[in-house]
């Protein structure tokens, strides 16, 4: 039993050492850096796609704005000439 459990430590250090080893390589760094580079370039779409949409979100709410404003005065002008007042003015007028 302690033969089992040494030999499974001893395969461990050696998969370690190994693995650092690997992961310390020249090729290792050449993949982590063609993946940082990719995450970048994935970064920078992501961020002028999110620019894109918050600029058509901008504009979409502007133009909304407008439509409301356009229809607030609209709503004002029918609401002053509701009633005998708008007709009264525009006898007074002619």
């Amino acid at each position: 039993m302690i033969l089992g459990n040494l030999a499974i430590f001893a395969g461990g250090v050696l998969f370690g050492t190994a693995g650092i080893r690997l992961l310390g390589s020249k090729d290792a760094k050449k993949v982590y850096a063609h993946t940082a580079a990719a995450a970048l370039r994935v970064k920078d779409t992501v961020m002028t796609t999110v620019t894109n949409i918050r600029e058509n979100a901008d504009d979409i709410m502007a133009d909304a704005k407008a439509i409301n404003d356009a229809r607030a005065v609209q709503e004002e002008i029918v609401e002053d000439c509701s009633g005998d007042t708008c007709s009264e003015e525009k006898n007074d007028e002619e």
